[in-house]
């Protein structure tokens, strides 16, 4: 017979038993041993008809193609720009993927992007632990103007976004921010007044320390509210 042991949105640990029986499947980081579906993260319990997964509530960043990512220029080369977004090793931003422009040898790339020049890019291409490339060629991919950035952990950054966008739009709405928010975990905020800024910051900070807690979206828009 089929059990669920752990509700959802209830903490595991690694090597907790969510669920018994075979009417459930496992997904992320939850494996199957025997008739047993295990934890192998501390996390979130999450449940989609008969599909278990845990949320991860810690954990490095890996970077993985697809991905969405705000990196900062840290080099610059003869072929193109070195990105450090929050990995090991910087990723590569090739003359070719960054701009549909043609750039004749030798020319001055810092009027493309500079040092110190923030990025919305996407990793088409992992190779290893140490190659990654990145593109700019995409919808809403871009040179970051002035702003605000700020960190937080890359399992939380599902949590910050919300479902379909929810949570990240309530902040925007609230506060009038531009915000942009990319899978490694890196935040670009701009807004008219420092004061609104800060109050993003803090509806995100809020985010990252309570996803665990039930009624976030509530007690966020409460906070956004009292900050108007």
């Amino acid at each position: 017979m089929s059990e669920i042991k752990i509700n959802e949105r209830e903490i595991v640990v690694p090597g907790e038993i969510i669920a018994t029986g075979l009417d459930y499947l496992p997904a992320g980081f939850v494996f199957r041993e025997g008739d047993n579906l295990i934890s192998s993260r501390l996390g979130l319990v999450s449940i989609n008809g008969r599909f278990i997964k845990v949320v991860p509530l810690t954990g490095d960043y890996i970077p993985k193609r697809g991905d969405l990512i705000i990196g900062k220029v840290v080099d610059i080369g003869i072929n193109g720009w070195r990105i450090d977004m929050g990995w090991s090793c910087e990723a590569n931003l090739s003359l070719k993927d960054a701009t549909s422009e043609f750039i004749e040898k030798g020319s001055d790339l810092t009027k493309y992007f500079d040092y110190g020049d923030y990025i919305m890019a996407e990793i088409y291409n992992v190779i290893g632990s140490k190659l990654i490339d990145l593109t700019m060629k995409g919808p809403g991919l871009r040179k970051l103007g002035p702003g605000r950035v700020i960190h937080v952990n890359s399992a939380k950054v599902p949590r910050v976004i919300g479902k379909q966008g929810s949570m990240i739009s309530m902040i925007k709405d609230a506060t009038g921010c531009r915000i942009s928010v990319g899978q490694n975990g890196t935040v670009w905020i701009s807004g008219t007044e420092p004061e609104k800024e800060l109050t993003a910051i803090k509806a995100i900070e809020k985010i990252e320390a309570e996803s665990h807690i039930q009624g976030l979206t509530d007690r966020v828009k409460e906070f956004l509210e009292k900050n108007k």
